[in-house]
């Protein structure tokens, strides 16, 4: 009787493939997602043993729906939900449920009705399939154990071979074709299998040539394995490949032992073309591993700018606009950056979009009341209008022209209105106001000609333009501030742009022009000022011209005319602000020759 001795074979556990299989389910985020389309994603798993087979997305999809439902009855005032058990579910569905009278109507019943009804069938479709797969494994073990029974029944024979191993193989081909059994009894049924395989080889007198035509054959089929174990790490698809290799594994263990010259080489090959499938497997998930803790902290930075931004005080339409694109900006990024882990990817997906929840709450409540704002200011506007335009008609120019100032001011202190609103108004307004001062000018009399007012003070300006500085150049400042303020009043119309133009002549001629009294006053008794101090009172004045600029702005910034007259503030603003600079240099080397 020849010994033959099998050598000892890696196993690569059904667990093991598990585990791994689990980090390839597609990681779907279901938080967008309605109640309506959870409930056909759930109809479109399928039906019968291709839905089964789906558990994990189903209990996916079954989690997502009952928190969205939680979320949306809590919104609407309702008591929301816990997500039920399928055990629950299937209490509910069964239960006669009547409408209290006066209870609330729940508008969410029938989509939570129709999911229940459509998870109680797969549930029952579910029992049923692993009712089915249990009976089938236990029968496939009982299967395998009568096969068992007879393999051991040939060995204890020790009959002549050409009567016992025809048999043998009538029983390894019978064992082939028997499927899974329970996971719990795969290894003890096997190894009993692998026994008296190995026993029937060891103890039954079996012809050599026949005994050495199995070994060439079981040889023959390995090397094929190997071959198709090696060719598999050429496979791109490296998990594809993973689960090919572990199908020929099982088809390795349920071939025979080979001549024992050829059993450590074939063995250590199929062994080594394993090794580089598994190498490259376990690569990749280090490389998802790794993919996936960037991604998680890529988001993490992410979370944090929306936060950072969800809470900031935010007082203007402006700056709102302005952070809603920057949320939109971080929202694309955050597209654009892949999965995290399993256990991560839910709770820094939920992080991001509380605080995108967050931000547009908040400009959400700022928008109601910046309306209500607008809304008041509106009423305001509309009742100066009227006051205006009851005005209009006011023949006491003086009292009424007090009053239009008055009005003009108050305007220009309310805020905006809606914009639909805002042109309209203004022109309204504007449209009393010129209509009353272009009849007070009408009136004027022969002592107050607004029109020869304007015409004498252009003149003056142009002698001040074209005046020549020289060493009497205060007396001429001061003759000229005198001639103005005897010219009287000019339309209102052009009052603002003539005092300007005015002082904008004076500073260009007279640089100390608006730094000490015009009129009045005893100019000789102060002695004269330091550079210092002459050069701080110009910054003073011009300071005073900007924010009469920026006020003047404000006021014509609601007429679409006043598009030339702005750009004219404006330009003077910005050279105002450059003058400024020069000033604070100029008073800085004062300080220090002060100092010196």
């Amino acid at each position: 009787m020849s010994e033959v001795n099998i050598p000892e074979e890696e196993k690569i556990t059904s667990d093991v493939l598990e585990n791994n299989e689990t980090e390839e389910v597609e990681q779907v985020n279901l938080a967008d997602k309605t109640l309506a389309e959870l409930s056909e994603l759930f109809q479109r798993l399928g039906s019968g043993l291709e839905r089964v087979k789906r558990s994990k997305e189903a209990e996916a999809i079954k989690s997502a729906f009952y928190k969205r439902l939680s979320k949306e009855k809590a919104d609407a005032g309702l008591a929301p939900v816990e997500e039920p058990s399928a055990s629950e579910i299937e209490k509910e569905e069964a239960a006669d449920v009547s409408v209290e009278e006066g209870k609330v109507e729940n508008p969410f019943e029938a989509l939570e009705n129709g999911f229940k009804s459509l998870y109680n069938d797969y549930k029952k479709e579910r029992a049923e399939f692993n009712q089915q797969l249990e009976k089938e494994r236990a029968d496939n073990l009982a299967a395998k154990e009568a096969v068992i029974e007879e393999l051991k029944a040939l060995v204890e024979k020790q009959e002549d071979v050409s009567a016992t191993f025809p048999e043998f193989r009538e029983i390894q081909n019978k064992w082939r074709s028997i499927g899974s059994v329970p996971a719990q009894n795969y290894r003890n049924i096997n190894d009993s299998y692998q026994y008296y395989v190995e026993k029937f080889y060891d103890m039954v007198k079996i012809n050599r040539d026949l005994r050495d035509l199995d070994f060439k054959k079981n040889l023959e089929a390995k090397q094929g394995l190997c071959d198709l174990a090696e060719k598999l790490s050429e496979n791109d698809n490296i998990v594809e490949a993973f689960r090919e290799l572990q199908k020929l594994h099982e088809q390795w263990k349920d071939f025979g032992p080979v001549a024992k010259e050829y059993r450590e080489d074939i063995w250590n090959r199929f062994k080594a073309a394993t090794s580089v499938v598994n190498k490259k497997y376990q690569a990749f998930f280090e490389e998802q591993k790794a993919k996936q803790a960037e991604n998680l902290e890529a988001k993490t930075k992410l979370c944090e700018l929306v936060e950072a931004i969800a809470d900031k005080e935010v007082k203007s339409s402006n700056e709102w606009n302005a952070l809603s694109k920057d949320i939109e900006d971080i929202q694309k990024q955050w597209k654009g950056i892949g999965f995290a882990s399993k256990k991560d990817n839910q709770k820094i997906y939920d992080r991001f979009r509380a605080a995108c929840d967050k931000f547009f709450e908040k400009k959400r409540v700022f928008y109601s009341q910046y309306k209500e704002n607008m809304n008041d200011n509106l009423e305001k506007k509309l009742a100066i209008i009227e006051q205006a335009e009851v005005l209009k008609n006011s023949t006491e120019w003086k009292k009424a022209t007090d009053q239009f100032i008055n009005l003009q001011k108050q305007w220009k202190e309310i805020g905006a209105v809606p914009r639909k609103k805002s042109e309209q108004l203004w022109k309204r307004f504007r449209a009393a106001c010129d209509e009353f001062f272009a009849e007070r000018d009408k009136q004027a009399k022969p002592e107050n000609d607004f029109y020869g007012n304007l015409k004498a003070k252009r003149k003056l300006i142009e002698e001040i333009q074209a005046y020549e500085n020289g060493t009497d150049d205060a007396a001429a400042m001061q003759d000229f501030a005198a001639r103005w303020q005897a010219i009287g009043f000019v339309p209102f119309k052009e009052k603002d742009k003539i005092a300007q133009t005015y002082k904008e002549a004076m500073q260009a001629k007279f640089p100390d022009f608006g730094s000490r009294p015009q009129r009045g006053g005893n100019r000789q008794s102060r002695a004269p000022r330091s550079e210092k101090e002459i050069l701080i009172q110009k910054y003073n004045t011009l300071q005073q011209d900007i924010d009469t600029y920026e006020n003047n702005i404000g006021f014509f910034a609601a007429s679409k005319n006043a598009e030339a007259l702005i750009a004219q503030m404006r330009e003077r603003i910005a050279n105002a602000k450059l003058e400024l600079k020069q000033l604070e240099a100029e008073i800085r080397k004062a300080e220090e020759a002060d100092k010196d």
